[in-house]
């Protein structure tokens, strides 16, 4: 099987091509401005929002999946329009999509959210995520869209790094007590997402961690993994803040985790090993 990872030099990117070749495939991956570290795919640069240089890698690299791991912030052009353009390319090349989506496409008004709930967002970036769902399930209903919330590493991800710098005072800011998410580790995630590709699911799936923590809480099951004095992390609440976005969202990937081997661990379980 060829594999191409779509924003492969981003941290998911990185871990799906890494078990995509561990797993014995062939695999290629795109970047925006900057080739990643993996040394096992082949790399290409791609914009989304050129649909020349779309259709052109996904032609070249003849993939028989294509995971779409990329990220354009609040840029509608890249998230919003991009994601459908390659679901077209991907359906008009006969390649299976998995496109990474997230828990930002809901405001925390209802709390606990299934694959059956709709979104409802209200930050730009969470409309863009929407649209990009929307869109893509009209052009390719074959195609998966999997949402995930915080993804979290052995010590490389943006959180983890923001914990370390606030222990050690080199970062000014606080982690909030009141914003509740579902983290996952990125090697489950990764090999979720994986699994969900090989297989022949199509639609919505929820891919996220059993455990809701604050961002607060989660900063400290980090600094105590990675020996750090969590009583030097400052606390504040988003409420408070002139921050956009949801307070309290939660994923339920009960549904999506029976299908899988994969275990998805919660935040409790994969911060209780030092990095």
């Amino acid at each position: 099987m060829t594999v191409l990872i779509i924003g492969g030099s981003g941290f998911l990117g990185t871990e799906l091509i890494r078990q995509a070749a561990m797993a014995g495939h062939a695999t290629a991956a795109t970047y925006a401005t900057r080739p990643g570290t993996a040394p096992h795919a082949a790399w290409y640069p791609l914009d989304l929002r050129d649909p020349g240089r779309v259709d052109a890698v996904v032609a070249e690299v003849g993939a028989d999946l294509v995971v779409n791991a990329s990220s354009g912030d609040a840029d509608w052009a890249v998230t919003a329009q991009g994601p459908v353009r390659l679901a077209m390319t991907a359906a008009r090349y006969g390649s299976r999509l998995v496109h990474v989506s997230s828990d930002a496409v809901f405001s925390g008004a209802g709390v606990h959210y299934d694959e059956s709930c709709l979104p409802d967002p209200v930050t730009p970036y969470g409309a863009a995520k929407a649209a990009a769902e929307t869109g893509i399930l009209l052009v390719y209903p074959q195609a998966v869209v999997a949402r995930t919330s915080l993804i979290i590493g052995d010590g490389d991800s943006v959180h983890e790094r923001i914990v370390h710098e606030l222990a050690a005072g080199t970062r000014d800011g606080v982690l909030f007590t009141d914003d509740v998410r579902c983290p996952v580790h990125v090697a489950d995630l990764a090999a979720a997402l994986l699994e969900l590709a090989y297989g022949d699911t199509a639609g919505v799936h929820h891919l996220a961690g059993p455990h809701a923590v604050s961002r607060h809480e989660l900063g400290t099951l980090i600094a105590r993994r990675d020996g750090l004095d969590a009583s030097r992390l400052p606390t504040g609440l988003r409420a408070h803040s002139t921050l956009p976005g949801a307070l309290d969202v939660r994923l339920d990937s009960r549904a999506t985790q029976r299908k899988l081997r994969t275990t998805l661990r919660g935040a409790h379980q994969f911060c209780t090993t030092p990095a």
